[in-house]
């Protein structure tokens, strides 16, 4: 029986049965096959089981489908592939033995040295790292200089506080004479 086996770190080895005629995809909890990442839409695919194929289609997702690094509409599963939904990549395991190859017979040295297996996860970092900070913390030369970025000077409040020491001025000098007439009218009674 086919089933995808999610690679994600966290999610490692979680797996999910392909064994309906249909099968949706998504962040919610309405779909067949939940994954819980915010990479992930709603309602981000549907998977058909036909015969012995899988047939996947993207329901215009946000971050897309992608087999094996390219982005697909609707295609075809094979095992072996890696199926991505957004941020978050699957395996298609079919629950067949991996293909053993033939033994080597001792005639060539290619033959006989082990082949190495190539391992398809492709890991996608997310956010930054400390380091990508502190390399990338330096300013370039010309960006305190930049006229486009340069302080703006704010005049009206400038004018605002000139206006009211004024004003406040000549409201005090008022106060000060009329206190004076009202003492030099007192005096001349």
């Amino acid at each position: 029986m086919a089933k995808l086996v999610i690679l994600n770190q966290g999610m490692t080895g979680r797996t999910f049965d392909l064994n309906v005629e249909r099968t949706t995809v998504g962040r919610v909890e309405e779909n067949t096959f939940q994954i819980a990442d915010p990479s992930v839409s709603s309602r981000h695919a549907e998977i058909f089981l036909q015969g012995t194929e899988l047939l996947i289609r993207d329901l215009n997702s946000t971050n897309g489908t992608f087999i094996n690094g390219e982005k697909i509409s609707e295609a075809v599963l094979k095992s072996g592939q890696v199926l991505r939904f957004g941020q978050v990549e699957l395996k298609l395991d079919d629950g067949q033995p991996a293909a053993t190859p033939a033994p080597a017979t001792a005639r060539s040295p290619e033959a006989a040295a082990p082949k190495k297996t190539v391992d398809a996860t492709m890991v996608i970092p997310r956010g930054v790292s400390l380091n990508d900070l502190e390399q990338s913390g330096a300013r370039p030369a010309a960006f305190d200089t930049n006229a486009a970025f340069s302080k703006k000077t704010n005049k009206v409040n400038k004018y605002f506080i000139i206006g009211v020491v004024v004003v406040s001025a000549i409201i005090i000098g008022l106060i000060i004479v009329l206190i004076r007439l009202a003492g030099a009218s007192d005096g001349s009674k």
